[in-house]
């Protein structure tokens, strides 16, 4: 049932008000916090037993093409079937995959037995945040709190990415190599299956209501391929930057620094979500999210010039602060680009595309890393960015929903004709 708030300010206080929010939002957070540790605890650990920045890029990369490539498939499973049953399978056998990549890495095996272990670790990683998003959704269906959930959403994700890349790097450098991925399958098992048990906030099971309706898929909707493009670039972001920052603070034989780098840059991320989650924006969200892109690329550009380690902080944290409106815009344009019953899995869209970026940022900037001068890897975030923002300026259009007043069918396989406003 939707949300009965009236009032029009956006405040995070009322946003928390909402009847049972309580009872997915705390084991989701739990369960989305591996996340976050899953590609630098691997590129720790592979670096470490490898001795190669490049080997240890790659293994992730195909972490995160693994995982970008069954997240839709997990999303439109869930928004079919119910969150529940893609849940409850998929965290156990990535539980077991986390394992047994740990225990391949420590015993020297080959590296395409890594790559082999990993495949199924990046496509079993749970969607949590996105199942998040949806039940939100579905308790703020025509509320105009919905971004001030899509920036409450984006500063939670941004909260797990101050923590979990610090708490990685500690245990991988202060316990042992092993360590953060072996948590990282530990957390996942335990906060997957709390979050699963909450079935009573879950999105309706497309599959248990009207069969006759067709479920099209999201990536048919001309502005979430657009969307999905502007995600790439900032997953490659992400990546270049937890690559370039480990390989930085190797150089100046100060590994420690790693995950504070890091978690300046996220930290920049969750404050301007913050901020973005608080205003009454008056601007249209496509004008948004060009502008915040813009600013991201200008950012991104100056990463790779930087020789200190406050320089490197300072613009991290502007990096960071760059991202948030992106990511908090591009989610809030699927509500109106896509129907309910596709939702889930264009959130899953979303997200894999950050990590395909992400992945494919890790394993350049790695090969970078080791030919060429360190920091070297911070070339990455700045041809990523440059290329995505070519394409969100030339297929914006794409982004706008139905003029006010006509009568469409909203997104995909939604048959039932509204008024867009």
């Amino acid at each position: 049932m939707a949300s009965t708030v009236t009032d029009p300010r956006p405040g995070y206080g009322q946003l928390l008000r909402t009847p049972r929010a309580w009872t997915f939002l705390l084991p989701g957070f739990a369960a989305r916090q591996p996340f976050a540790m899953l590609t630098i605890s691997i590129v720790l650990l592979v670096q470490h037993t490898t001795g190669s920045y490049g080997a240890a890029g790659a293994v992730s990369a195909v972490t995160g093409v693994s995982m970008a490539l069954f997240a839709p498939f997990s999303g439109k499973l869930a928004d079919r079937f119910g969150q529940r049953a893609v849940l409850l399978p998929g965290v156990l056998v990535h539980t077991a995959s986390g394992v047994t990549l740990t225990v391949l890495a420590l015993s020297g095996a080959p590296l395409w037995a890594l790559f082999v272990a990993a495949v199924p670790t990046g496509a079993s990683t749970p969607q949590i945040g996105p199942m998040v998003r949806a039940r939100w959704g579905v308790k703020l269906q025509g509320s105009p709190l919905a971004q001030t959930a899509a920036a409450f959403e984006s500063v939670t994700d941004e909260l797990t990415f101050v923590l979990g890349p610090l708490v990685a790097t500690a245990l991988c450098t202060g316990v042992d190599p092993a360590a953060g991925l072996l948590t990282e399958a530990g957390l996942t098992l335990v906060g997957g299956l709390l979050f699963a048990a909450q079935k009573s906030t879950q999105p309706q099971p497309a599959g248990d209501a009207h069969a006759r309706v067709k479920h099209d898929s999201a990536l048919r909707v001309p502005g979430v391929r657009v969307l999905i493009v502007t995600f790439l670039g900032i997953g490659t972001v992400f990546g270049g930057m937890q690559v370039a920052l480990a390989a930085f603070t190797e150089s100046i034989d100060r590994p420690g620094l790693n995950g504070v780098l890091y978690g300046t840059f996220a930290a920049g991320n969750m404050l301007s979500g913050i901020v973005c989650g608080a205003l009454a924006w008056k601007v249209s969200p496509q004008r948004r999210l060009v502008v915040g892109y813009a600013a991201l690329t200008l950012m991104a550009s100056g990463l790779w010039a930087a020789q200190s380690v406050l320089l490197l902080a300072g613009l991290g944290l502007l990096v960071g602060v760059c991202i948030a409106p992106a990511l908090i815009t591009g989610y809030t344009l699927v509500d109106s680009l896509v129907a309910p019953t596709a939702r889930t899995e264009a959130f899953t869209l979303l997200t894999g595309a950050v990590a395909l970026g992400q992945a494919a940022a890790v394993t350049v900037a790695g090969q970078l890393e080791d030919r060429l001068w360190d920091g070297a890897g911070f070339l990455v975030p700045l041809g990523g960015t440059v290329l995505a923002l070519a394409v969100l300026l030339s297929l914006r259009s794409r982004l706008t929903p139905p003029s006010a007043g006509r009568t469409v069918a909203r997104g995909v396989g939604h048959r039932v004709p509204v008024a867009v406003d």
